[in-house]
C-alpha cells in the first residue's frame, strides 16, 4: 500500500481549524525524526553495537503496522477540540471507549485511559531532558560553550514558541522538511563516498546482530534489548504518542492517516540507518570507548573534520527543538483527558516540560534516560491493552477504505 501512503499526502484540508494529513504526519515526524534518529541510535550503538542497529530495523518493520492500527483507532474516536480547534484524541479516548464498552457503563474517566495519560505526561517530561542533556553536550564539544548558557537559550525559545496558542504546527511545517533533507543529503554523500566500506559494515551488523559470539558471551540479551528500546524510542510505535497528532488531522478516510503514520515509520528508520552510517563508517578505533553526544561527534569529526562537529551540534539542535514542540503537541490531548478543556492546565504542563527540560540540560548523560525509558515502556503496556483487542476496527476501516478507493 505504499502508493496509497504517498497519495494520502496530497488529500487537502476543508476546516482551516483542523490540520491535514500532512500536517499531522510532520508533527509525529518531528518527534520520530528528532532525538530517536541521533540521539536514540547513538545510544543503541553505545550499548549494544553494530548488531542493535538490525534490532531498531526489525522493531520498524513491525512498528509501521502497529502505527497503522493505533493511528486509525485514533482517527475513529476522536472529538471535537473547543480549546485548539479542529479534533483531539489518542490512546486515551480509544482506550476509554473501549472500557465503556466492556463495562455497558458511561464513565467520565476510566482508570487504564488515567494511566495512559499520566505515563505520557511522564515520558515527555523525560524526553525533555533528554533534548536539553544532548544540545548542551554537542554545544559544549563543538562552541566550547558551557551547558547553562545553551540551555537557558533552548529553554527560552522553546518557551516563546509553545506557549503561544497555534504556533507549533506553523514551525514545524517549515523546519521538519528542510532538517530531514540535509541530514539525508549528507549521510548519502558519506555512503558514496565510502562505499567500498558497505558489504563489510553490513556484514558487522549482521554479525553482531546474530552472531553466536555475543550468544555464548551473554552479549546477544543487551544488543537485542538496546536495538528494541531505542528503536521503539525512535519510531514510538505502540506506544501511543503518533496517534495523538493523527486524531487532530482531516480527512477523508480513518484508513488514510493510518496509512500515512506507517509511512511515518519508514521515514524514521531510514533516518535511522542515516545516523547508523555515520558512525559505522568510522574505524573502530577512532571511537572506542566513547557514548552519547560524544561518539557521534567524533564520528563526525572522522569524516569532515570540525566542520562535521559543528554540524551536528547545529542539526542536533534543530532536531531536538521540533522534538519538544512536537511533544507538547501530542500532551494537549492527555492534559485535556485528566484535567479538562482548561487553558490553565495546558499552560501548567507546558512550564513543568520547560523546567524539565532545563533541569536535564545539567544533569548525567546516562540519567536522563530512565524517566524517558520508564514513561515510553509504561504507555506501551497500556496502549496494547486497548490496541490489541479493538485492532480488527481498524482493518475493518483498511478493508472498508480498499473497497472505497482500490476498484479497477
Amino acid at each position: 500500500l505504499f502508493p496509497d501512503m504517498i497519495k494520502a499526502l496530497l488529500e487537502k484540508k476543508e476546516d482551516k481549524s483542523s490540520l491535514s494529513s500532512l500536517q499531522t504526519l510532520l508533527v509525529s515526524t518531528a518527534t520520530r525524526v528528532g532525538m530517536g534518529n541521533l540521539v536514540g541510535v547513538v545510544a543503541a550503538i553505545s550499548a549494544g553495537g553494530a548488531g542493535a542497529v538490525f534490532w531498531m530495523w526489525i522493531t520498524a518493520l513491525i512498528g509501521s503496522s502497529t502505527a497503522f492500527i493505533e493511528a486509525t483507532l485514533a482517527q475513529l474516536y476522536k472529538q471535537k477540540d473547543p480549546l485548539y480547534g479542529g479534533f483531539r484524541g489518542g490512546p486515551a479516548y480509544y482506550i476509554h471507549a473501549f472500557i465503556e464498552e466492556k463495562q455497558k457503563r458511561h464513565k467520565k474517566r476510566n482508570l487504564f485511559s488515567v494511566l495512559f495519560a499520566i505515563s505520557g505526561l511522564i515520558c515527555w517530561c523525560g524526553i525533555s531532558q533528554v533534548i536539553s542533556n544532548s544540545v548542551t553536550s554537542s554545544f559544549k564539544n563543538a562552541f566550547g560553550i558551557p551547558p547553562i548558557y545553551s540551555c537557558l537559550f533552548l529553554v527560552l525559545l522553546a518557551a516563546v514558541i509553545v506557549l503561544r496558542k497555534n504556533a507549533s504546527v506553523r514551525v514545524l511545517d517549515l523546519l521538519v522538511p528542510i532538517m530531514a533533507g540535509i541530514y539525508i543529503i549528507l549521510t548519502l554523500f558519506l555512503i558514496i563516498v565510502n562505499f567500498r566500506q558497505l558489504p563489510g559494515v553490513f556484514a558487522r551488523v549482521f554479525e553482531e546482530a546474530l552472531g553466536l559470539r555475543q550468544a555464548i558471551a551473554g552479549g546477544f540479551g543487551a544488543v537485542l534489548m538496546n536495538g528494541v528500546k531505542r528503536g521503539l524510542f525512535s519510531n514510538e510505535a505502540g506506544s501511543g504518542s503518533a496517534p495523538c497528532a493523527a486524531a487532530t488531522a482531516e480527512t477523508s478516510h480513518p484508513a488514510k492517516v493510518g496509512l500515512m503514520q506507517a509511512m511515518g515509520v519508514f521515514i524514521d528508520t531510514l533516518l535511522c540507518t542515516c545516523t547508523a552510517m555515520i558512525m559505522l563508517l568510522v574505524p573502530a578505533d577512532k571511537i572506542s570507548g566513547l557514548e552519547g553526544m560524544d561518539l557521534l561527534q567524533a564520528a563526525m569529526s572522522w569524516h569532515f573534520g570540525e566542520l562535521g562537529v559543528i554540524f551536528i551540534a547545529v542539526i542536533l539542535w534543530l532536531f531536538s527543538f521540533t522534538t519538544f514542540i512536537g511533544i507538547l503537541f501530542y500532551a494537549r490531548s492527555n492534559v485535556s483527558y485528566l484535567f479538562g478543556d482548561t487553558w490553565a492546565a495546558q499552560t501548567a504542563y507546558k512550564i513543568l516540560a520547560l523546567i524539565m527540560m532545563f533541569v536535564g540540560g545539567l544533569t548525567a548523560y546516562t540519567f536522563v534516560w530512565d524517566l524517558g525509558d520508564v514513561g515510553v515502556g509504561l504507555m506501551t503496556v497500556f496502549n496494547l491493552i486497548a490496541l490489541i483487542p479493538m485492532s480488527k476496527e481498524a482493518l475493518v476501516s483498511l478493508r472498508d477504505y480498499e473497497a472505497k478507493y482500490k476498484k479497477s
